[in-house]
């Protein structure tokens, strides 16, 4: 049992990889961890998306560099996590910020959408955690936090795939935990509810979309970036030490309304 009386909930002294992190949750989740003191690999499909994001981090006193890592190249993603680990000397931190989803009715998926979400959700998934996780290993520490989706335990019209690629990561997320526990690396997940980013204004701007989706949430309100980056923070700093395995919702009572 720890003896200490007080949480740290810094991130000092530590490396944090987040991929998709040129703009929405991912971009929010590199500078929160910046704004907790840690240095930053920003993984991104296009290093000039990822230029102002390695400034912003840079104003705020720490230490980043951008990577080349579309998911859909894993050789690419590999080649990535071993630039950012030479240039650092070690990775402390994994925020998987990927997902996506081509919505239609479960009966009018096409095979192609099909294959595009799951190997983009689940398979680039595993196996950029895989690559950081053999790092982690050999430093017998490290944190991995998958950024899920409240899609994984609630059902949503249309997007069946994503629902399934989504809770695939949640159990993932248990799996890895129990393998690597010994290791001293804890890994847990984050489901947001709607989240106000890029890829949901167009959504979210119908008004009755809008309010069907606020009718849901008994908190009442749209979700910020911030939201999901403040849970991912938590559960990378000290203050998270013994917790693994979970899933936490950041869903506004979504879930339980």
């Amino acid at each position: 049992m720890s003896s200490t009386t007080t949480a740290d909930f810094s991130l000092a002294g530590r490396v944090a990889l987040v991929t998709g992190a040129s703009r929405g949750i991912g971009r929010a989740c590199a500078l929160a961890c910046a704004g907790a003191g840690a240095d930053v690999i920003a993984g991104v499909r296009n290093l000039d998306d990822g230029a102002k994001l390695v400034d912003e981090i840079k104003a705020l006193g720490r230490r980043a560099l951008a990577v080349r890592m579309d998911l859909a190249d894993l050789p690419e993603v590999r080649a990535g996590i071993a630039v950012a680990h030479k240039h650092f000397g070690r990775i402390d931190v994994l925020i998987n910020n990927v997902g996506l989803g081509p919505e239609n009715l479960a009966e009018n998926v096409r095979e192609e959408d099909f294959d595009l979400t799951v190997n983009i959700n689940l398979k680039g998934t595993f196996f950029t955690t895989q690559a950081v996780a053999k790092l982690m290993m050999a430093q017998k520490s490290g944190r991995i936090i998958n950024i899920s989706s409240q899609a994984g335990s609630v059902v949503l019209k249309g997007e069946a795939i994503y629902c399934m690629s989504k809770a695939a990561i949640n159990h993932l997320t248990r799996c890895l935990a129990f393998e690597w526990a010994p290791y001293g690396i804890t890994v847990n997940s984050v489901s947001p509810t709607f989240i106000s980013t890029d890829g949901t204004a167009p959504s979210l701007a119908d008004p009755q979309f809008r309010h069907q989706v606020l009718a849901h949430i008994p908190l009442g309100r749209i979700g910020d970036p911030i939201d999901v980056a403040g849970t991912a923070v938590f559960l990378a700093s000290p203050a998270a030490s013994l917790i693994t395995g979970t899933n936490i919702l950041v869903d506004g009572g979504w879930s339980v309304a």
